[in-house]
Formats: C-alpha cells, structure tokens, sequence
C-alpha cells in the first residue's frame, strides 16, 4: 500500500555564487519536481512547494509524495498481424518466441491499426517505482541540469581520495526526508540523512538534526539561526532597510536597486540591517561615484533624501547579529572610508586634464582591427551627429563637440576603475571644463537608452549623439559580417538597433530611417563594409521593430498594413497603428478591407494589359457612363479634402473612419460595373477609378492586410 507524504531534499555546499544563487535554487527545485511527476510519485498537481536557497544550501520542499508510484499497464506493440498470425489465425512462431508463452495468451492480444500496417498489442504490466529510484534519478538530473558557467573539481567525500566529483561548488552534506524517514539515496559522494549544518557562528546546535519534512524550516530558523527560503529572507531584508531608514530620519530612503536587494540575499542566511555613516566633506563628489562604489565594492545601500540626493549615511546588511553592533558598524566604517578617498583621488586627478586634451589619445585605443581606433569611430560619430543636427534644426557646432568628446572619459581613471560611469563622468568632466549644458547633457545621454525600458536622451543635440553613436556601431559592425546569430549578440546590435527605434518612434523624431543608414554607411571608408549594408540592417531593425510593436499589443496584421505604407517614417508608426486599431473595431472594418483586397487583385491580375497605361493618367468623367461608377467618383471627390486634411494633421484614425462614408458605394459599383469590359477606354477610365480609390484608402496603411 503507497503512502503520501511530504518530501524535503537539502544540498548543502560551500557558499555558492551570489549573483547566479536565485536562479540555481529555482533551477534544482525544479528538475527535482518534475522528475518526480514524471515517475508519477504524485498523485496531483502540486501546491505548497517552497524553494529554499541561502549561500550554503539548495533545497525543495514537495508536499504530498507517494513512496511507490501505483503499478501500471503499457501497451506495447508487438508485431504485425501479417507477421504474427498465419492465414488461419493461429500464432506463428515468431509471435510466440516473442511473447515467450503459449497460444493460450494470444486471444488476449488486442489489434489496432500502427499507421496503414494492423498490428498487435498487448498490455505490458509495470511495476511503480519507488521514491528511492525516483528520487535518485531526480538528483542526478538536477545535478546535471544546473546552469553552471564553470564547475570546481574537488575529492570525492565518499573515497580515500584518489577519484573526484564536479560541481558549481564542494557539497558537504545532503538531506532527503520523505515525513520523519530517511530516503536512501545518494549523490556528488554523499549518502542522503537528516543532518545539516545551520549558520556558521550563530547556529545554537551543530549539526542541526532534523525531525521530519515538515519541521525543516522552523528548525533551520530557531536552531540553525538560518532563513532558507530566498523570498522570505529578501522581504525580510527590506523591511530591515526601511525600518533603519525610518531610524535614521529625515524622510531618507534606501536607493531602489533590486539587483543589490537580489544579490546582498544571496550573501547573507540571518539579515541584520545596521546604519553606517561617512565623512560628508565626500559628497562634493559626484553622487554617481559614491554610489557604486559603495554598492559596486561593499553591497551597501547608500541612503537618498526626499529629493534624490546622496545623504552621507548607508545601509549595511550584516549576516551576524551580537548584542553589540558597534564594533561592526565601525568596521564597515573603516572599510569604506578608503574606497571613497580613492574615488575622491580620482576624481580630483582626473579634472587636472580636459576632455580635449584627451581625445587625441583615443588613436591609441583600437575598436575593432577591421574598423580602425576609437579617434576614427569618435570622428565618424562627429561626422553624423552633425549631419543629424541638422536634419532636426539644431546647433550643427554642439553636435559635433558632444560627438567628439563623448568616449574621451574612456580614459579616465574614473572610469577606468567603473566602467558603468562612462558618460556620467563625461558630463562632470566636461560642466568642469566649461562646456556648454546641452553639449555636457548630451555626453551623458549619448548612451541611453542602455537596455530595455531605460530612460532616452533629451534635447535634439542628445538624440542626434546618441542615434549616431548607435548607428556607427550597427552599421559597422553589421557592415564587416557581425551578424547576431541566435543568442550570440556580442556587440549588442539587437539593443543598439531597439535603441535607434526607440528614440525615433518615442521622441518622436522625422528622419528616415533609411537615409540615416545610407548616410552613417557613407562616413566609413571605402570597401571596408559590406555593399549592401544599409539595406541589410534597415531589413534587421525593421524584424525588430515588429518585436517592439508586438510587445506593444499591437496585431500582427495592423502593424503590417502600416509598414508597407511608412516609407522609413517611424515616427508616425504609433499613432498610425492606433487609428488602425480604431478602424479595425468598426462593423463595416472588414468589409471595407475586402473591397480594397479586391481592388488590388484586380489591379494585380490585369496588370499586363493596364499597368502601363495607369502612369500618370487620371480619371475622365465624361468616361464614366453607369450610375455606380458616377457615383463612387462623386463619393471620393466629395470625402478627398477631409481625409487629405486628417492625414496631414495626423488624425490618422479620423482619416480611416471618413472611409466608411464609401461603403454603400463601392458595394453598388463592384455589384453593377464590369470593370474589365471590352471597350479599351471604359475599361482604361475604371481601372484608373480604382487606382485613384485604393490610393485614397490606403494612405495610412494598407487596408487590405485587414482582411481574413
């Protein structure tokens, strides 16, 4: 008889990598629980997992867990009928070598159809297996499904030495209670108990003995001072945050970081949050500095005022609690105060030189052997910027200067030290060296937005460093055969080309994408790129602006209908979709669709005789001899001023609802007008009414892609 009852599986290992901690405890719960329902050692979905990972230890909790799964039948194909069966129905003895009994099993056999071939059956019946099988296979598959960049080598617990296991790091212990009983099974060396290791200074017992699943958590907590669950200790480390905030006063708030918050979890199993404060002749620095190097270096959470300037106190998240904290607060004191004065000394270095003065250095730097040095990008950029400056009416001067000091912080040892500041001190350098606002603004923001949801460069100057800065880097690396391949995008192209959308679509910005890719492609020398390369990468980010749109819940059909008719405007593209968004919620939308589709396959199909005729020609009246025909022609004539008014002031949903008004007419004339007739000029004339009609529907998008 099976019985059901709850599982705890714990790995306990050396302290595993924070940053990937979240994401490997995630992964070991999960390939545990499916293998598990794959063994059908559960009887339903299940409810009330919990996943625990702290720095030592992975586990799982799973209610609800048989310990044999019920015995089973499979049905299992034999042979062909043809094959096993003589003519006279009886057994052959190929059948009966196969089956290794007698014929008195075979009326039991069941036929059916394998294909067009009938074929033979029977029902195989299978033992369940047990949670010690099951389980055992669960944790060699975990084992080896975790997604490890780089395992460690190290003796096998269980030998005299001479063999080794890999894994992300030494394991020490492993725990698999099925309720109060041991599950014998056995992984990395270790044989599986009930014993674990809680808190290594805190723990009140050692080793943490462990009653049954069930107590696993609470024990962990009182005895082994730990909070296994990743969730639970990270909500606890947030209230500890804006409880010490709320201490220190002032209405001062922990910087929102949910990486930080995600990786200061995974360093720490018993969370005590503690204020620490530092000398505040340091903030006349740049806040930027200050911030990441407390977060970057110590995992600190510096403290922001109501109005988000850096305050001279921070957060610290201990792993220990003693009754005294004072020793270590003053500790983390200690310990920050040198790495500010070294952001302090680079600061103050780095102001000795202007930005100018470094750009010339930049011809030291190589960007890509096939591209040439930074100075050469630097001045390609410049190049464009300018060029875009002036497309969109601004300053052609502060464009090319923002463009052409935009990568000398490069060299700074700011930055050199944190690579996530360049730009930002760019901008510092840059207001200290008695540049211009618009031109120090646009150093920073030439590299926004910086993924997804980011914040876009400001101003006309901003967006034009920054689009060419994208462009640059697109194009050429696209221009040499760096195409991103499946995952592998290693010069970011995807983001880049998301970028230059973003900003154009957002902003929103008139310039065509087409020319701008023409133009950036024409600052390169010649024969370094690919002939082709414009429209390739117009072809590469017009794949991603459907991606873009879609995650936009714009229909796959409504953002094709308003692609064709763009020609490179992507700053039209949103409001376009949303008054065919509009459009196609009317009754009358998929009707009206139809009728454009049909003009269009008429056109198409009798493209041959009339195509060349339509250049240029225009529509006689005299010509028009049925009253339908009349009557469409008056109908156009009479709406063309009001949608042509819609368009032009970007009213782009009233311009497709004035459609509507045609309806009753193109009905009647596809009903009583024979378009393709035999006299040559009617024939002419009506081809060219429907020309003239399907221009007048399709001016914001092409209606016909509407149809089904």
């Amino acid at each position: 008889m099976t019985t059901s009852r709850n599982l705890l599986v714990e790995l306990l290992v050396e302290e595993l990598p924070p940053k990937s901690l979240k994401m490997l405890g995630d992964e070991f719960a999960s390939q545990i629980l499916n293998e598990l329902m794959r063994f059908q050692l559960m009887l339903r979905a299940p409810q009330g997992v919990e996943i625990f990972s702290s720095p030592r230890r992975l586990g799982v909790f799973i209610p609800d867990v048989l310990d044999r799964a019920p015995d089973r039948t499979e049905n299992v194909k034999l042979m062909p009928v043809s094959v096993g069966l003589d003519a006279n129905g009886q057994p052959t003895p190929a059948l009966l070598k196969k089956l290794g009994v007698d014929a008195s099993a075979v009326p039991s056999l069941k036929r059916a159809m394998d294909g067009k071939t009938e074929a033979l059956f029977f029902d195989k019946p299978v033992k369940g297996a047990t949670l010690v099988a099951g389980l055992q296979a669960a944790l060699e598959v975990a084992i080896a499904k975790l997604p490890i960049a780089k395992v460690m080598t190290y003796p096998n617990p269980s030998d005299n030495g001479w063999e080794t296991v890999n894994f992300v790091r030494p394991a020490h212990g492993l725990v698999a209670l099925h309720g109060a009983d041991i599950v014998r099974v056995s992984v990395l060396g270790l044989k599986a108990g009930r014993e674990t290791q809680g808190h290594r200074f805190e723990a009140s017992v050692s080793p943490v003995v462990l009653k049954d699943a069930d107590s696993y958590e609470a024990q962990m907590e009182t005895e082994g001072a730990v909070i296994p669950n990743f969730a639970k200790r990270r909500t606890e480390i947030a209230r500890q945050l804006m409880k010490a905030a709320a201490k220190v006063g002032g209405g001062v708030k922990p910087i929102d970081d949910e990486a930080l918050l995600d990786e200061v979890t995974a360093l720490v199993e018993r969370p005590n949050v503690l204020p620490g404060t530092f000398e505040s002749e340091y903030l006349a620095m740049p806040q930027e500095c200050l911030i990441l190097t407390m977060k970057a270096n110590q995992k600190y959470f510096p403290l922001l005022d109501t109005n988000g300037k850096l305050t001279n106190h921070f957060l610290i998240v201990s792993n220990i609690r003693p009754a005294d904290t004072s020793l270590v607060i003053g500790g983390n004191e200690r310990v920050v105060r040198p790495r500010l004065a070294d952001a302090k000394f680079f600061y103050d270095k780095d102001r000795r030189q202007t930005l100018e003065s470094r750009v010339e250095k930049l011809a030291d730097v190589v960007y890509h052997n096939k591209l040439g040095t930074q100075l050469q990008r630097v001045e390609r950029i410049a190049t464009l910027s300018g060029t875009i400056a002036r497309m969109l009416g601004a300053d052609k001067a502060d464009a090319e200067l923002a463009a052409r000091l935009s990568k000398a912080d490069l060299l700074t040892d700011m930055v050199g030290e944190f690579p996530e500041l360049q730009g930002i001190m760019g901008r510092y350098y840059a207001l200290h060296d008695g540049e211009d606002n618009v031109v120090a603004d646009a150093i920073e923001a030439h590299y926004h937005p910086r993924f997804a949801g980011d914040t876009l460069p400001q101003g006309a100057i901003a967006c034009a460093v920054a689009l060419s800065d994208k462009l640059e880097t697109l194009v050429g690396i696209y221009g040499i055969g760096q195409v991103p391949t499946g995952e592998k995008d290693p010069f970011g192209l995807r983001r880049h080309a998301l970028g230059i959308l973003r900003i154009l679509i957002e902003t929103p910005l008139d310039l065509p994408l087409g020319a701008l890719l023409k133009t950036a492609a024409g600052n390169f020398p010649a024969g370094i790129l690919s002939v082709s390369v414009a429209k390739d990468v117009e072809a590469f980010m017009l794949d991603r602006l459907r991606g873009y749109l879609r995650e936009r819940d714009f229909e796959v059909s409504h953002i094709e209908a308003v692609l064709c008719m763009l020609d490179g405007r992507l700053h039209q593209v949103l409001p376009r979709l949303e008054g065919v968004r509009a459009f196609a919620a009317l009754e009358v939308a998929k009707d009206l669709a139809a009728a454009n589709k049909r003009v269009q396959n008429i056109m198409r199909k009798n493209h041959e005789e009339i195509g060349t005729d339509l250049e240029g020609a225009a529509v006689k009246p005299a010509l028009l001899i049925e009253a339908a025909e009349k009557d469409l022609y008056q109908a156009m004539h009479d709406i063309t001023p009001f949608v042509q008014g819609y368009l032009d002031r970007g009213d782009y949903g009233k311009n497709l609802k004035a459609l509507v008004t045609l309806k009753p007419f193109i009905d009647d004339f596809f009903e009583k007008v024979m378009v393709m007739c035999e006299d040559k000029n009617l024939r002419l004339n009506r081809a060219l009414l429907l020309q003239q009609l399907g221009k007048l529907m399709n001016q914001v998008a092409d209606i016909s892609k509407l149809a089904a």
